[in-house]
């Protein structure tokens, strides 16, 4: 008797453990279930969606019925304009993303220091433009602009006056200094939190072997933060390359659309007008348009990769071989 109990004994705790292993996974999938509904209805049914419409004409109401195939993504490529709005869209990542990082990365050294007083008080002010409304802050700086050029242009006998948002020349220069400063808190929170996970261990080394500030910087600080800081130059790339209302709402794309975007183009083809008062409403245009985007960031993101693991591997030989 006891021997057939030993023997049930394994038995009954296997089917314990299945059971709980099953339960664990049911909980799991009941836990993610809301947010994968959530993922599925809004994220990915709307992407095979808007595939599905750029093989039409429609302007949003009812149900598309003029089949054109691919001819919207061989209208968008050869249209000037697109390149035009690319190139815009281009030249703001680059010129924004480089000089927000590294300011944001200065700065938060000088208030990463716990000696710093206040140091609260200047993380609040410089974050305070993130948590506001990017419309309304665009369109106060709009106004601010043009009434500051033109009394600029007054003050030194400037003719004709000279507004920044209303200037071909100077139009997407002002975007990008806009969304430089817009957008400048939310990077630098983040190269913060980076700094703070550095180990006070290695400065303390570093300071017993001599070295100084900037060699702590470049040999301790940077290469401790280097993967978080490829994660925050992935975002800043992907988020200014999606750029939209600080052209929008500050120049409305021109003029001339000197400053118009991919999504400010993208936009006035889903909604018409806007600037093109030839130009209906024309949602399958409007998704081909965002499709072939969308495929351009993904080879900018994928170059992206490319060089960081390209960096990471001679590195990782260099040090090895050392």
């Amino acid at each position: 008797m006891s021997s057939v109990s030993a023997a049930a004994a394994p038995k009954r705790g296997k089917r314990e453990i299945n059971a709980q292993l099953r339960n664990e996974a049911i909980g799991g999938w009941l836990f993610v279930l809301p947010m994968l509904i959530l993922t599925l209805t809004f994220s990915i049914y709307p992407i095979f969606r808007s595939v599905q419409i750029t093989m039409y004409n429609w302007n949003g109401i009812g149900n598309p019925t003029q089949y054109v195939g691919l001819r919207h993504f061989q209208t968008v490529l050869s249209d000037p304009w697109f390149w035009n709005a690319f190139g815009h869209t281009l030249r703001y990542t680059v010129v924004l993303v480089p000089i927000q990082l590294m300011l944001a990365l200065m700065l938060a050294l000088v208030l990463n220091n716990p000696k710093l007083r206040m140091s609260n008080f200047y993380r609040t002010i410089y974050f305070l433009p993130v948590v506001t409304s990017l419309a309304i802050v665009a369109i106060v700086v709009r106004l601010m602009l043009q009434q500051g050029g033109v009394n600029l242009s007054a003050t030194f006998g400037i003719k004709p006056p000279i507004n920044p948002v209303g200037n071909p020349q100077l139009s997407m220069l002002s975007v990008t200094a806009f969304g430089t400063w817009y957008s400048f808190g939310l990077n630098l929170i983040y190269f913060m939190a980076a700094l703070q996970t550095v180990p006070e261990e290695l400065y303390d080394a570093a300071k017993v072997d001599g070295a100084n500030w900037f060699q702590r910087l470049f040999y301790v600080t940077l290469p401790s933060i280097r993967p978080i800081a490829t994660i925050i130059l992935f975002f800043a790339v992907l988020g200014s390359m999606q750029v939209f209302e600080q052209s929008f709402v500050l120049t409305g794309g021109g003029p001339f659309f000197s400053s118009e975007v991919v999504t400010g183009y993208i936009y006035t083809y889903a909604f018409g007008g806007q600037g093109r008062a030839s130009s209906p409403a024309n949602l399958g245009y409007a998704s081909a348009a965002s499709f072939i985007m969308n495929v351009l960031i993904l080879g900018v993101t994928m170059i992206q990769l490319y060089i960081v693991n390209r960096t990471n591997r001679e590195r990782f030989t260099t040090e090895r071989g050392t």
